[in-house]
């Protein structure tokens, strides 16, 4: 089932990034990653719309929305990738939302695939500001 995030969440929400982060940015080194923890936690989720997967005895994933139009978070537990979860999760997204955008790491292969493969397109290629890696600016529109 996919539903909205509540305060409780947020552990297991910030649990799943972290590891799932991690995984799939290996071409970051993790401290990047643990450094940002607090940030991530604090600051960005706080103003995100968060959608969960849970299937009623863990959250194995889960959606983040910034100002109704950007994807800032699609993680889903390593444990539970290649399921569809994320399929799920985007595609119940992309039907409350009108035009989506999102920015995928370069090295992260097999997201853009996924990404493409859902309808998104490569608008723009940039450096990360923070991490100093190639990024794609992707868009969906209905």
């Amino acid at each position: 089932m996919i539903r909205k995030s509540n305060n409780k969440d947020i552990e297991k929400i910030m649990e799943i990034w972290e590891e799932s982060t991690i995984k799939a940015h290996d071409f970051i080194n993790k401290d990047y990653w643990k450094d940002n923890y607090n940030t991530v936690k604090n600051e960005y989720m706080p103003i995100s719309e968060t959608f969960v997967y849970d299937d009623e005895e863990e959250i194995k994933g889960f959606i983040s929305i910034i100002d109704n139009e950007f994807i800032g978070a699609l993680f889903i537990s390593t444990n539970y990738q290649n399921l569809g979860i994320g399929s799920k999760l985007l595609d119940y997204t992309l039907k409350e939302y009108k035009n989506l955008s999102l920015a995928v790491y370069k090295d992260n292969k097999k997201a853009v695939v996924f990404y493409i493969k859902k309808g998104f397109n490569i608008v723009k290629e940039q450096i990360n500001e923070d991490s100093e890696f190639k990024e794609y600016i992707m868009e969906y529109s209905k």
